[in-house]
């Protein structure tokens, strides 16, 4: 198939599926601008502040859109091959994880802009809140490792694209200046609206292409921030301790705007690369069942490997922790919910389109994140010509940090949200304490993991995100019931991520203990990986008594 024609049919699909799918369940959630959201009702210019749908849009999307929805169908389709991705891609995210991210964003909203937990806890009781508590943190814990590393691995080395180019340009310095400038320029941008409050309209006239100015300014400045990984490891760290204790006028808002038009910009080059760039398709659309070693398997491990890509227990995290704390009416749920979702399956389908164009020979040895830096730099030579493909590559692989760097402070938020509700800890001191409670295992795996420990948590971290994704489906389902509304659009994709979560934990589990040598990384696997076994089990024999409860 031509990749014009598979791009427009896959835009096709998702359009109808917000317009018809989208529109349906969002009639069953009976949603009313004439009742007052939390943001307004607990406004308190810190987490609780009603937002613009279109800000929020993009502050969410930046938020979801990380590593996931990239790297995941890289490494699925070399794996597998093209076609089950883009099949599992474009039927899960319309009827899977949309549907759990709109729900999610509308059943917090409705609970007062608590978590998923919390909701849990009511609607399950206390002992199901809790261990949805631990189960949350565990699956956060595992987010921030393997995002660290990818992106202090991005500081450090680039792309092997650029590496004839030492001496002169150091291809990891340049992601990490622009990085930083990047993330500076929001910190000014939340200060300045907060002081002066410009219309947003100016606001985006003025930071956003200054964005892309600095990001070519850090091909100049590509001396000047060089450290090793695990130095680079711990400084991303100590900026998500801060990122997750200030205000979200001060670096989440604005921060996730800037976010929202760099991933607008990837996917609209990834557009200009489909339909322009006259690329073929050189990767097979199947390759193997199974390629007989660990996490190889087509079914499951291919559906856990995509990740955010079709569906995310992540997501519903950030739309019950922050999102909600900011839907300024219950209407503009739809379009954040369930329409970020669906651009985010565009953004894996680009992902997608970044391995496809090349052959195993020319993908050999290269992570994901280079390969969509790549991927993405030869879609913008085709704007501003082959001899700038240094700049072009570097910014591709600087946007794919930045997603990644996005949902970093996102996830440490979160974290410190549970430890806080755990404990019932409250107020800034709270606050500070769940953060370093959080980030207090993230340090010791980066420490003492070694470099690219992520391949050794990806399946796992895939595995752990969707089952929360089930889990979370189940909540919904008891709360439509008890309020005496049909749960069926969420009931069955709960039962398939539900089947193929549980399978693929206990084969990590098995495997990570069969391969395990004493204390080291593959037994800490196995036992989490038991582990959210023991605790999803649990919280789904609550479920089910609590649907058997509602259902009499």
């Amino acid at each position: 198939m031509e990749l014009p024609i598979l791009a427009l049919s896959f835009l096709a699909l998702l359009v109808l599926g917000y317009r018809l799918y989208g529109g349906w369940v969002a009639k069953q959630f009976v949603l009313d601008d004439a009742r007052a959201t939390p943001a307004h009702t607990r406004e308190d210019g810190i987490d609780y502040v009603p937002t613009k749908p279109f800000y929020l849009f993009a502050q969410h999307f930046s938020a979801i859109a990380a590593a996931g929805p990239i790297a995941g169908p890289i490494i699925a389709c070399q794996k597998f091959g093209w076609l089950p991705c883009l099949l599992w891609i474009a039927l899960g995210v319309v009827l899977i994880g949309a549907v759990h991210d709109f729900s999610s964003l509308v059943a917090s909203v409705r609970h007062g802009a608590v978590s998923v937990a919390e909701i849990a806890r009511e609607r399950l009781g206390g002992p199901a809140g809790r261990a949805m508590m631990v189960f949350i943190w565990l699956a956060l814990v595992y987010v921030i490792v393997a995002f660290t590393d990818i992106t202090a691995g991005s500081f450090v080395r680039g792309t092997e694209e650029l590496e004839g180019t030492r001496g002169s340009f150091d291809p990891g310095g340049a992601v990490a200046s622009a990085s930083v400038f990047y993330l500076l320029l929001a910190i000014v941008m939340g200060v300045v609206q907060r002081l002066f409050r410009p219309p947003l309209w100016l606001v985006t006239v003025i930071f956003v292409p200054a964005t892309f100015a600095l990001a070519w300014l850090g091909t100049h400045a590509s001396h000047f921030l060089l450290f090793d990984h695990r130095t680079w490891a711990l400084a991303i760290l100590a900026y998500c301790c801060v990122a997750s204790v200030v205000p979200v006028w001060a670096l989440l808002q604005p921060r996730g705007y800037l976010g929202g038009f760099v991933l607008y910009s990837a996917l609209g080059l990834g557009i200009v690369g489909v339909l322009f760039g006259g690329y073929e398709i050189k990767q097979p659309a199947f390759k193997s069942w199974d390629d007989g070693l660990a996490g190889g398997q087509l079914v499951p491990f291919l559906f856990v490997t995509i990740a955010c890509g079709a569906c995310s227990g992540f997501h519903g995290l950030v739309c019950s922790g922050t999102t909600s704390k900011q839907v300024e009416r219950e209407s503009h749920t739809r379009f954040v919910g369930y329409g970020a979702m669906l651009a985010e399956g565009f953004v894996a389908l680009i992902a997608l389109v970044t391995v496809m164009i090349f052959t195993n020979d020319q993908l050999k040895g290269l992570k994901p994140g280079v390969i969509y830096g790549r991927g993405i730099g030869e879609f913008l030579t085709i704007l501003i010509g082959k001899e700038n493909l240094p700049f072009a590559i570097t910014f591709g692989a600087m946007a794919f940090s930045t997603f990644v760097f996005d949902t970093l402070d996102v996830a440490t938020r979160l974290g410190r949200y549970l430890v806080q509700e755990i404990f019932g800890w409250r107020g800034r001191a709270g606050a500070l304490v769940g953060t370093l409670i959080t980030i207090g295992p993230p340090v010791f795996f980066l420490c003492y993991a070694g470099e690219n420990s992520y391949l050794k948590f990806w399946t796992l971290f895939g595995a752990s995100n969707q089952l929360l994704a089930a889990l979370t489906l189940i909540v919904i389902s008891v709360w439509l019931r008890k309020n005496g509304k049909r749960a069926w659009f969420t009931l069955l994709p709960m039962a398939f991520v539900l089947v193929i979560t549980l399978w693929a934990l206990g084969t990590l589990a098995w495997s990570n203990f069969a391969a395990s040598t004493g204390f080291d990384v593959a037994l800490a696997n196995g036992v989490a990986a038991a582990a959210l076994v023991l605790l999803a089990l649990f919280l789904l024999a609550s479920g089910f008594k609590a649907l058997a409860r509602a259902r009499a």
